[in-house]
């Protein structure tokens, strides 16, 4: 699904310092952009895949929208292996980064053409300002031709949907917009953790929240006086490059497919930070977020499933047209690269 949002030609940005030589990459964003119903080899996904479930609308979407600009403020490091396998591409490479957030990667190699997305408008806005090539879009119906990109990365975006089909939905989309030979790099965050003192930050979704479902898609979530969260201070969530601790979630069992797996993620805004009056006001009134005023800020929550070991790999050993070339732990993330085979 697509957001309204102005867009600008995509080799703007960059005619002056790069020169492409394959006829794809002479498009404008228009042709580059094409509705899902209109690309012949696309397979029909059932409504519970296609449809945003509201645990993803109230606890991802609207959260990022209204942590946006402190978000982007604490999002600048650039993971060591991301750089890696974005540097490795060959010069004029096209790359499309689904989930792109403040956009911190796009650009990371200068000889490569990049095209971000994500679902939150704000973040968009952000990469925008700074001269990105982006749009509004969602991880499960991204815009793009199929076969146009020479490489995909998803970043920390996964474990923010909600059901197993719609994170295999995902990553089929990530194999279907790149070429075939094209590679993929996916990162999760892990069960498993380097640093487990940190597990009681993290307030885990019961099994009787889970058991009560709205539909195939949407376990139901009370409101959040019905349960007790704990505040995260500020430091060792949201701010000062802390990325390797952001990542750290908690399990409750010691092993095996038992463990914890579903949380809320607490993201703290910092009065001056918030627009108390305004957006962050009205969050508070709905029960979106809750202010918490020994820390000085308004809580908001985000949801996250945390992945076990082997589970990202599970939902692409069954793909016929890509194959996994790399998986590796990184970071308190499961992390693999994709080569698309046909």
């Amino acid at each position: 699904m697509l957001k309204p949002l102005t867009q600008s030609n995509p080799l703007k940005s960059i005619s002056s310092t790069l020169q492409f030589t394959t006829a794809s990459t002479q498009l404008t964003m228009k042709e580059i952009i094409t509705k899902r119903s209109s690309n012949p080899d696309a397979k029909c996904s059932s409504s519970s895949v296609q449809s945003t479930p509201e645990i993803e609308k109230k606890y991802v979407h609207r959260v990022y929208d209204a942590i946006a600009p402190h978000f982007s403020a604490t999002r600048f490091a650039k993971w060591p292996k991301v750089s890696t396998f974005l540097h490795n591409l060959p010069s004029g490479s096209v790359v499309l980064d689904a989930g792109c957030g403040n956009g911190k990667y796009l650009g990371l190699n200068p000889d490569c053409f990049f095209i971000g997305c994500d679902i939150s408008a704000p973040l968009i806005q952000i990469c925008s300002d700074r001269g990105h090539e982006v749009l509004v879009a969602d991880a499960v119906n991204l815009p793009y031709r199929s076969g146009y990109g020479d490489a995909a990365i998803s970043i920390a975006v996964l474990h923010h949907l909600s059901t197993e089909d719609r994170r295999r939905k995902a990553i089929d989309e990530l194999v279907r917009v790149v070429k075939v030979g094209g590679h993929v790099l996916i990162t999760v965050w892990a069960v498993e953790q380097e640093d487990g003192s940190l597990l009681n930050k993290w307030t885990p979704l019961t099994r009787k929240y889970l058991e009560e479902w709205i539909g195939p898609g949407s376990p139901r979530v009370r409101s959040a006086s019905a349960v007790t969260l704990e505040s995260i201070p500020e430091t060792e969530v949201s701010v000062g490059n802390q990325e390797g601790k952001d990542c750290v979630v908690g399990s409750e069992n010691g092993g095996g497919s038992d463990k914890q797996q579903e949380y809320f993620v607490p993201w703290h805004l910092p009065y001056h930070r918030a627009e108390v009056s305004g957006a962050s006001a009205g969050a508070v009134e709905n029960g979106l977020a809750r202010k918490d005023d020994s820390k000085g800020a308004i809580v908001y929550d985000r949801y996250y499933h945390v992945f076990g070991q082997g589970e990202l790999e599970s939902l692409v050993s069954g793909m016929k047209n890509a194959v996994i070339v790399d998986q590796f732990y990184d970071k308190s993330n499961w992390c693999v690269i994709l080569e698309k085979t046909s």
